[in-house]
């Protein structure tokens, strides 16, 4: 028996080292979204796990994980205290990515080899699990490839949602507070776009187990309600900051691109029509898990076609079809599992066949990426070679005082003109290379100076299109060949920017650079131009702990910026006076002056805000450790007079 389940796992798992080896092996990734990701790691490594730590490397500063979900990171800086701190970000990120690649396969395989009982039958659909890359962002082309690696992880626990679920369907004794909690508030933390999905299943378990289903429902509601609760540390202040961040939702979902993507993939087809719930007991796992992808795909229409019309776009339909998916994948796994025993289709030719026709099947435009091509995983140490990155970091730390602009916010790594060929947001890394702050050389981002640098505006409104669209076209939502000098440099005073970086091939279309009064040009670093303004710029400078200083000019009730991101957690302050303060029109922060002299002096602290929603999370962490403790202690009497009534 232990055969039948430990065999598959390696063989599924020889698979996926085999992948990962020729993929990425050891090395730093440098492939579009990586190095963005590598530096939010740091970030929290840096700067602590607290969601409103202030990040002040990237867009004029920003509290960088309140407004992304924090749970891969949190995964990291475990990783960085379980090793006493003798592992680098490298390390760290590297391990990381190891992990998010091989979970979704892992997950499904234990949650399969539960619902039809035998690894064999398991093998096929884990191997699409761990495979699956067309028309989900978290598969491997969005999820590893591309780097969304936080989203990846997210759907891979959503079978492990499933899991303990079907376990508190099969006993009604039971009670779903335990792995179930920790399941669903870490699906939260690390990609709020599978809590539709997560939360679906909650509710499908709740209708399909047996026993009263108004205690069922009871029971769901505590689940949820308890995950909030123990979420609400991030959550909570996102909520109620939401005006402080702008949503991504450059992407939509169609019928007509579902029905595209069904006729171009024909294994998708095959998934859908095994997932239909025609076989099994209607109280078995495997109706459970044949209800889950149905109901999810119900959510995803009125997302689509209701919620997103109405201008509410902060879980885009394109981002929570991947929980549909993965339950697909799931409930045609357990369905195609359940018929195979049944018929006694266990024999390695019967899975040898089974896995042949996924793979075939999975093989048709690249439906499941069954084997990666080397050349298209380039790696940070080849990357930062062949653009010189050390010069240019070192010609960055020269310039002078302020923050660096970049023009565009990636680096292209091949030829071409198409602004979806292989990129590297490797800028994104600068302000750990160099101690510079920088603006843009990032992934798409949803703080409001972003949208002024994509589209020339901060105001509130989703940001509707991916950055690299815009790379080498316009900045701050003009044409660079019509972007005027005036106008350039007014925005570069506000954000204080004292130096811009652009690369040849633009060069000769931004012709605000051309004003020789304002820049001054650098010789080239390999195709990097750097272009240093004439005119001093100020931003605050870090004293100590949560205290910044930065000197100012003005007169009485003059409002001036202070060149950094506004939030609602700074406080303006000069010779013990307080000082008004709102958002300026780039989102930046502004302070009224008074008669004082002197710099004004800034304190980011948390507010009432983020300490009453940590508390909320403390207070059910609390509750949680009392329950679990009393819940081990009834289990363990049962034990005992189980054992005295059979003696």
């Amino acid at each position: 028996m232990a055969r039948s389940r430990l065999v598959p796992l390696a063989l599924l798992l020889a698979y996926g080292l085999g992948f990962g080896a020729s993929a990425f092996g050891f090395a730093l990734p440098a492939f579009d979204d990586h190095p963005g990701q590598v530096y939010r790691l740091w970030h929290v490594l840096t700067r602590g796990p607290t969601p409103w730590a202030w990040n002040p490397g990237w867009w004029t500063g920003y509290p960088e994980m309140q407004f992304y979900p924090p749970g891969f990171f949190y995964v990291g800086l475990l990783l960085r205290w379980l090793s006493l701190g003798a592992l680098s970000p490298h390390l760290i990120y590297q391990a990381l990515l190891w992990l998010t690649w091989l979970a979704p396969g892992v997950t499904v395989y234990v949650l399969l080899l539960r619902a039809v009982g035998n690894g064999w039958l398991a093998l096929p659909g884990s191997l699409v699990a761990l495979t699956l890359s067309t028309g989900v962002a978290s598969g491997v082309e969005g999820g590893v490839h591309i780097g969304m690696l936080p989203a990846r992880l997210g759907w891979a626990l959503l079978p492990l949602l499933a899991l303990v679920l079907i376990r508190w369907a099969d006993d009604e004794g039971s009670r779903p507070w335990g792995l179930a909690l920790i399941s669903l508030a870490a699906i939260v933390v690390t990609h709020p776009a599978h809590v539709p999905a997560a939360a679906v299943l909650v509710l499908v378990t709740a209708l399909s187990a047996p026993g009263s289903r108004a205690r069922r429902l009871r029971e769901a509601a505590v689940l949820l309600v308890g995950a909030a609760a123990l979420t609400s540390f991030w959550s909570l202040p996102l909520l109620i900051r939401l005006d402080h961040t702008r949503a991504l939702a450059w992407g939509r979902v169609t019928i007509g691109d579902v029905g595209s993507l069904l006729a171009r993939h024909p294994l998708l087809p095959l998934i859908v029509l095994l997932a239909l719930p025609l076989a099994g007991d209607p109280r078995s796992p495997v109706r459970i898990l044949q209800r889950w992808p149905w109901a999810t795909a119900l959510v995803v229409v009125v997302d689509a076609l209701v919620l997103e019309p109405l201008g509410l776009r902060w879980l885009p339909a394109d981002r929570i079809i991947d929980g549909m998916w993965i339950a697909f994948v799931v409930a045609a796994g357990s369905t195609a599992g359940a018929l195979m025993r049944q018929r006694g289709w266990a024999s390695p030719a019967a899975i040898v066949a089974a896995v042949a026709v996924v793979a075939g099947l999975g093989a048709v435009d690249r439906t499941l990426v069954l084997w990666p091509r080397p050349a298209d995983w380039p790696s940070y140490a080849a990357t930062a070679r062949g653009y010189q990155l050390e010069a240019l970091w070192g010609a960055l730390r020269t310039v002078p005082a302020g923050r660096v602009l970049f023009v565009r916010s990636s680096v292209p790594l091949v030829f071409g003109l198409e602004w979806w060929r292989p990129h590297s947001h490797v800028t994104a890394l600068t302000p750990i290379h160099t101690g510079r702050e920088i603006v843009n050389g990032t992934f798409t981002h949803p703080s409001p100076v972003a949208k002024l640098v994509y589209g020339g505006s901060a105001d509130p409104g989703a940001i509707t299109t991916l950055v690299e669209r815009v790379d080498g076209h316009s900045l701050f939502g003009r044409a660079l060949d019509r972007l005027d000098a005036t106008t350039f440099n007014a925005l570069l005073d506000r954000l204080g920017i004292s130096a811009v970086v652009v690369l040849d091939e633009d060069r000769p279309e931004l012709k605000a650079l051309a004003d020789a009064t304002a820049f001054t040009q650098r010789p080239p670093v390999g195709p990097f131009i750097i272009f240093e303004r004439r005119t001093a710029t100020t931003i605050p400078i870090h004293v100590a702990g949560d205290r910044w200083s930065i000197p100012v000019e003005g007169q009485p009730g003059e409002w001036v910026s202070l060149h950094v991101a506004y939030y609602p957690l700074w406080r303006a302050r000069r010779n013990d006076a307080s000082l008004a303060s709102r958002h300026g029109p780039a989102w930046d922060l502004e302070v009224r002056l008074d008669d004082g002299r002197g710099p004004v002096e800034l304190r980011y602290r948390a507010t009432a805000v983020e300490m009453g929603a940590t508390m909320v999370s403390v207070a059910a962490a609390a509750v949680w450790l009392v329950w679990s403790w009393r819940a081990r202690t009834r289990a363990s009497e049962r034990t005992v007079t189980q054992a005295r009534s059979s003696a």
